[in-house]
């Protein structure tokens, strides 16, 4: 395997994100790029990545896995600037991570046999599906961080909004429609410490796509030169 990949810095922050989640990483490659899935040792929440084949400059591969430490690859991608190069090659049990701007640099990764079983994204109904900049979401989250540990999704006729109650204070943030696609109603309530998470993939992408319904998994996509996806359980509404 030897791939090169022309921004870095997004795989980069793609790995750090991921690392919050998951502390190892199976990941794919064959003729259609590069990708991984995995869920948290919580099961609350997943988590997948997608690089497509266009987004490499250099794509020389057989199908194969390769097992990672997340945190290790994480602290030597950190290593990368912007408009660093970054290529990936296995050299038999060892990943070389070369890092090239105006200098060259070399990593050598140990990897690793992970034996857990093979995860995938599930196959979910939605009945609510809604696009919207990936800044506005970001500052909803962070907005109910403030006053909650979690916070509900809330799509009814032309309208969606999230909104967060804590034991004496409150927010409120309802989109502009102009700002906002949406189709369908319902509402759910979801952690605020899995999408503190998820949003820093925000600058991954200038929209974000959400789809969810009443009481059901929460599914996030951001879509560019790498693609993130998150699925997040719901929160039980206690009486």
């Amino acid at each position: 395997m030897l791939v090169k990949f022309n921004d870095a810095k997004a795989l980069s922050e793609a790995v750090a994100i991921m690392s919050e989640l998951v502390n190892e990483l199976r990941i794919k490659v064959n003729k259609n790029g590069m990708s991984a899935v995995a869920v948290d040792p919580a099961n609350v929440a997943l988590v997948s990545l997608k690089i497509p084949r266009t987004a490499f400059s250099q794509f020389e591969t057989s199908e194969e896995e390769i097992g990672v430490n997340l945190e290790d690859l994480k602290q030597v991608l950190k290593r990368a600037n912007s408009g660093s190069s970054l290529t990936l090659e296995r050299k038999e049990n060892k990943l070389l991570v070369n890092l090239e701007d105006n200098v060259k640099r070399r990593f050598t990764l140990s990897l690793i046999d992970i034996d857990s079983e093979e995860k995938h994204v599930p196959d979910l109904e939605f009945q609510v599906k809604v696009s919207l900049p990936s800044s506005l979401f970001q500052h909803a989250v962070e907005d109910a961080l403030v006053v909650s540990d979690a916070c509900l999704f809330n799509a009814s006729g032309n309208s969606f909004s999230i909104e967060a109650k804590g034991n004496l204070n409150s927010s409120h943030t309802e989109f502009n429609p102009e700002e906002v696609k949406l189709n369908g109603e319902g509402k759910a309530k979801y952690s605020l410490e899995y999408l503190q998470k998820f949003v820093k993939a925000c600058k991954l992408s200038e929209n974000v796509s959400l789809q969810f319904k009443t009481d059901y998994p929460l599914r996030v996509d951001f879509s560019g030169d790498v693609e993130m996806t998150f699925i997040l359980a719901p929160r039980v509404e206690e009486d």
